[in-house]
């Protein structure tokens, strides 16, 4: 049994190295090419919102009440419409996109915050605190730049956010592999 978990352990471990350096390797690209990398994220952002707007006029009639599939059906048309616009205007909704990439990268710092002070004496605990506040920085530069910056902004500070996450990641695998050996 003890054999079987060790194992298991392995293999999620080496699965959880692979994603890290892929993490790695793509914020290292989104540095690079923070333009492209913005109008990427942009683009993609799009088609979640049509796809979000599709999901939403699909599951409208399994509401039940009329007032809640109107609502559904007029929250589905909205996404969908905003994911048009923002694929139609990638450089418009890369603005948008600006703003509302700095609220969840707060929220995201936040919680790697609080997160690595739950699992304080945990080894590798301490690479979520650095990856909590290097994310509320990237947050606040956000913020603070938005939109005159919004073209290069979104690409650098989400490809910075994602080596850090990808590092971080890395270092707790490396920590589950330690103990476990």
């Amino acid at each position: 049994m003890a054999n079987s978990l060790t194992t298991d352990v392995h293999r999620a471990t080496t699965w959880s190295i692979v994603l890290s350096v892929l993490l790695i390797a793509a914020g290292a690209i989104a540095i690079l090419s923070p333009m492209i990398a913005g109008v990427a994220i942009t683009v993609v952002v799009g088609w979640l919102l049509i796809f979000s707007g599709a999901l939403h006029l699909a599951f409208a009639f399994g509401s039940g009440r009329a007032g809640a599939v109107v609502w559904q059906v007029l929250l589905g048309l909205a996404y969908g419409f905003i994911g048009v616009y923002v694929l139609a205007n990638p450089v418009a909704g890369l603005a948008s996109l600006t703003f509302a990439i700095a609220i969840y990268l707060f929220v995201e710092g936040v919680l790697e915050f609080m997160l690595s002070f739950q699992l304080r004496p945990a080894p590798g605990s301490g690479w979520l605190l650095a990856d909590g506040i290097i994310t509320l920085v990237l947050a606040v530069m956000i913020w603070s730049t938005w939109p005159s910056s919004a073209a290069w902004v979104v690409g650098t500070l989400v490809g910075i956010s994602m080596f850090f996450s990808g590092i971080t990641r890395l270092m707790l695998s490396l920590a589950v592999r330690r103990i476990q050996a």
